[in-house]
């Protein structure tokens, strides 16, 4: 289903396909060749989406352009089943596995893989033709990698990535009742969404 969302209508390359029961809304750009399949959600809430040629997003998967962080996923990239990709580059050749979420603001090399169920976190950068293994977490620029049992490690870097400054554009005393409340406000956008084919 394509939507224009915030006055903005998807760009889909003739040669690319866009899956039934897939979503694409907003200042979404398809290149040739690209493949969203059955599920997958890419939305262009108020930064922009440009996949390259030949990069398929996989089922239930989600694509998030983000204000201050679009999303551009390079030529030749997978994004697994489950993935959440949310405001980061991805270059050319990358691989993001199956329940793999990259966060605002990271970037993912060309040729690198993040692999099952592995998280990169805000402004976080992962080299070109680096691994992110199964599971573990990749945090910082240039980017530590940890398992995830430690924790305390990861907050150590984590909590100097501004995540709420960078996720929603709020200071750290930031309530989570005002962070919802402006949340709801934005989201509220989609009220006035339009379906275009």
């Amino acid at each position: 289903m394509l939507i224009e969302h915030r006055g903005s209508t998807p760009t889909i390359a003739d040669s690319a396909y866009v899956a039934a029961t897939a979503v694409v809304s907003g200042a979404v750009t398809l290149g040739e060749g690209v493949r969203v399949l059955h599920g997958a959600v890419l939305s262009a809430e108020d930064g922009a989406i440009t996949v390259g040629a030949n990069s398929i997003v996989m089922e239930n998967a989600v694509v998030r352009g983000r204000a201050g962080h679009d999303v551009q996923l390079g030529r030749s990239v997978m994004v697994g089943p489950h993935a959440h990709v949310n405001g980061a580059v991805v270059g050319d050749g990358a691989f993001v596995a199956t329940g793999a979420s990259l966060f605002p603001g990271s970037t993912v090399g060309a040729g690198a893989e993040v692999r099952i169920n592995a998280v990169v976190q805000v402004n976080t950068a992962i080299a070109a033709g680096a691994v992110v293994p199964i599971g573990w977490v990749a945090v910082g620029s240039p980017a530590q990698l940890f398992s995830p049992d430690r924790h305390d490690e990861i907050w150590a870097i984590q909590q100097t990535l501004d995540f709420v400054g960078t996720v929603y554009g709020a200071g750290p005393e930031t309530t989570m009742a005002e962070l919802m409340s402006g949340q709801s406000d934005f989201y509220g956008a989609h009220r006035t969404d339009r379906i275009v084919g």
